[in-house]
């Protein structure tokens, strides 16, 4: 019986090519961008997942309060002294294991001379609780000693060729100490949160020159210490995470607290699950940008509306071509033919269609993934498709799709009545007519709120990029400040500045682009004595260079300068910080009085407000805090050039810094490509969001191209008598056209609301966006676009046939 059914599907799909062509083809780009979307939420769900005890490794996040129950930062990163503190208190913790970002890293081997962007301090439990394959060295006992490191596989090559890298030594950071080389272990996967390249002994920072034992028992303020914690097998997790309050106030005592205010009231710890972390987690400090869970949703319903669009087309061309099959129907009836027996034989049909679109679908998704990967810088691969999971959904994709699109067609077929069919009198009646309208029309309200969705993406990643960020961030150079600079680094800015080419030099402890995470205690005078705010205030460590190098431009007061010496105790803020601290206009700030982390000064200047983080954050209270000259933190040293002369500028720059750090590797970084790299997933979701929407489109357009060749197929020889009565080939075209561009325009009354109502939704994520009412044009260009492309796509075959020739279509008659 199966065998005839899919027989009879064959011949039926052969006789009736053209159709049988759109529906494979519709279904074939279908499964096509289900495949490849399916491939990407297949890979953003296996984050961290490579690891064995993944489902029991959480991380633990600190949560600071300015006020009790106000949240002024979350951070993944703790304290040093928290981990060991936790391990002691409670028992139940099988493991844990602390890491340290090292930033940029300088590996000196022989005449071989590298910056390495991925080092990390890690104690010796690291490989207990992360899997990852140890090749060289034992991974239990390789970071026990003090200066000894690890590295990967590529590292090691990189710098010992085909040597044994064990036991050989190796100078990192600048120091004169050597490091022994005691492990080798195979990159980190691609779905992993961090991907260190270079493990250096966590015991090393007992060094009092590097970091100190003391410091890293008793120092609760530097908050830069990843912290894992590994359970049992089937532990809960919530039954520690309770008892974090009681922990903090019982263990933690925080410097400046008053005696009644517990520490629970001022911090809090959250154990924060491992493989929640990608998709979950976008605290103030990653490790590495992390993925969206949201993203993961959308491009969810993009898969199935494409996948909805492919099946309305085979549901409304197999009901559109039902009256050439009528008399088949009739007949398979009159010989005994149940009704359910034609059902099976026209979902059986379906199934056949759907299992070869799924076989091209499969070809071109391993075709198309090397693209993809290109396009969007991720690392999908079609072997994630091969797993016995995943192949028994897609097995059953055929019977389910077949199922939705054929299952309509084949009711409303198999209800003919054999004695009107077998005597020509079938019509199909409004019930279906009014059908294929409802699909047409859901067919193109998706496509229309594609359209819209992408035109909104793509004007916030332009207004983002094209805003005035409140200073020039163009021709400026970005570098990691050495701090054996420190000594000599007026000598080393004055060489600089001989060349007409570099305009200005100034120092940071951080640099726009980056993240603001930086606070101390703040006081400002209140009734005649000094009072603790409650705003949270960032700061960042600036010298006198700093603003003139990024021309930032001053609302009130005056810059730090050389002339003055206390202003080692005086602070610039910005404009919104003065408006948070209650004093009105920049001119009144100045000369008020502030203490920032213990050290009393007043405020001399006010700078106008400016984005030193991304759009997608707001403004935030800022101060600016000169260092006295051989205590101060600088993390970044920013230069001016001249546009007109770069590769001068460069030269200059990098002869300089040779010259004064020979030790250190020259390495640089443009300030106008960090900012764009701040904006890389919009950039991604943008253009994947562009692809899509075209292919939803052309798959809505190729449904609704094969639906009117075959009505006006059914009407040809309406149009023959038109002509004859004289109708003009405009007059025809409009006739044939009107009721499918009806559909389209109640299909734009219904989508576009709704896409304006999600853009809304998307556009909350940033502080800074485009408005969507102003923007009411991208609304009605997208019912237009529509419009057009539904008119041109109908066209075709209207035009076709208003200028053929009304003799051959009558001559029957």
């Amino acid at each position: 019986m199966i065998k005839n059914y899919l027989r009879s599907a064959w011949r039926n799909a052969t006789r009736h090519k053209f159709i049988s062509f759109i529906n494979i083809f519709g279904l074939t780009t279908g499964l096509t961008c289900c495949l490849l979307i399916l491939a990407y939420i297949i890979n953003e769900l296996s984050y961290d997942k490579f690891n064995v005890n993944a489902d029991r490794t959480y991380r633990i996040t600190r949560t600071f309060y300015a006020a009790k129950g106000v949240e002024t930062l979350h951070l993944s990163s703790i304290a040093p002294p928290f981990g060991p503190l936790l391990q002691n208190a409670f028992p139940d913790i099988q493991k844990m294991t602390r890491v340290l970002p090292n930033g940029t890293t300088v590996l000196h081997y022989k005449e071989k001379l590298f910056n390495e962007k991925n080092g990390f301090f890690a104690d010796e439990h690291f490989f207990d609780v992360f899997n990852v394959d140890v090749t060289k060295g034992d991974k239990h006992t390789a970071l026990n000693d003090p200066y000894s490191v690890m590295m990967t596989e590529g590292i090691a090559h990189k710098y010992f060729g085909d040597q044994d890298p064990i036991n050989k030594t190796i100078i990192l950071d600048n120091t004169k100490h050597e490091y022994k080389v005691t492990g080798v272990f195979k990159p980190f996967p691609s779905n992993s949160h961090m991907h260190p390249e270079i493990l250096m002994s966590f015991n090393t920072l007992k060094d009092n020159a590097i970091y100190g034992e003391k410091q890293l028992e008793t120092n609760y303020g530097n908050n830069s210490f990843y912290t894992y914690l590994l359970y049992p097998g089937g532990y809960n997790a919530e039954k520690i995470t309770a008892q974090l309050p009681a922990f903090l106030d019982k263990y933690v005592h925080l410097q400046g607290m008053p005696p009644n205010v517990k520490t629970s009231m001022a911090t809090k710890l959250t154990a924060q699950k491992l493989t929640d972390i990608h998709l979950r987690s976008h605290l103030d400090d990653e490790i590495e940008e992390n993925g969206d869970i949201s993203r993961v949703y959308i491009f969810s319903v993009i898969a199935l509306f494409i996948l909805l669009i492919a099946c309305i087309n085979y549901m409304n061309l197999s009901t559109a071509r039902s009256a050439l099959r009528a008399k088949e129907i009739g007949i398979r009836k009159v010989i005994g033919a149940q009704r359910k027996e034609i059902i099976r034989q026209f979902l059986s049909e379906s199934v056949l269609i759907t299992w070869i679109a799924l076989i091209f679908a499969l070809l071109l998704t391993w075709m198309l993934l090397p693209f993809i990967n290109s396009l969007s810088n991720l690392n999908l691969a079609f072997s994630s498709l091969l797993r016995w999971q995943i192949v028994t959904v897609i097995l059953l994709l055929p019977f389910l799709i077949g199922l939705i699109s054929g299952i309509y067609p084949a009711i409303f077929m198999s209800s003919f009545i054999p004695v009107k069919v077998l005597k020509g009198v079938l019509k199909t009646g409004s019930g279906g007519i009014s059908f294929r309208k409802i699909l047409v029309v859901l067919q193109f309200s998706i496509s229309i709120i594609l359209i819209v969705a992408t035109t909104v993406v793509f004007r916030q990643l332009r207004y983002m990029q094209q805003k005035s960020l409140g200073f020039n961030k163009d021709h400026i150079i970005n570098m990691a400040y050495v701090g054996s600079l420190t000594k000599q680094y007026e000598s080393f800015r004055t060489e600089l500045l001989k060349n007409p080419a570099v305009k200005e030099i100034g120092r940071s402890s951080r640099i726009p682009s980056g993240r603001l995470l930086d606070d101390q205690n703040a006081a400002v005078m209140q009734g005649g004595t000094m009072q603790p705010i409650k705003v949270d205030l960032k700061y960042i460590t600036t010298d006198y260079g700093f603003i003139p190098t990024y021309g930032m431009q001053l609302a009130a007061g005056r810059n730090f300068s050389r002339s003055y010496l206390t202003d080692t105790a005086n602070y610039v803020i910005n404009e919104t910080a003065v408006q948070t601290l209650g004093w009105g206009d920049a001119q009144s700030a100045i000369g008020k009085d502030i203490s920032y982390g213990g050290i009393k000064g007043k405020v001399i200047g006010v700078v106008r407000d400016f984005h030193f983080e991304s759009l997608h954050q707001k403004i935030i209270p800022l101060l600016f805090q000169l260092p006295a000259p051989k205590n101060g933190y600088y993390g970044n040293i920013s230069i001016k050039i001249d546009g007109n002369n770069i590769q001068s500028a460069i030269s200059t720059i990098e002869q300089t810094w040779h010259k004064y750090l020979p030790e250190v590797p020259f390495d640089y970084t443009f300030l106008d490509e960090k900012f764009q790299k701040l904006y890389n997933s919009e950039q991604q979701q943008g253009s994947l969001f562009t692809i899509f929407s075209f292919i939803a489109i052309f798959i809505a357009c190729l449904g609704l191209f094969g639906l009117s060749a075959f009505t006006i197929t059914q009407r040809v020889k309406e149009i023959g008598v038109r002509k004859v009565l004289g109708a003009s080939v405009p007059q025809i075209v409009t006739e044939l056209s009107k009721d499918f561009l009806i559909l389209v325009l109640f299909a734009a009354i219904i989508g576009l609301p709704i896409s304006g109502w999600l853009m809304h939704s998307w556009l909350t994520h940033f502080a800074f966006r485009i408005g969507l009412g102003p923007s009411w044009w991208v609304f009605l260009l997208a019912g237009v676009i529509a419009l057009i492309i539904a008119f041109v796509t109908i066209s075709f075959q209207s035009i076709k046939a208003a200028i053929a020739n009304p003799v051959k279509s009558l001559r029957s008659e």
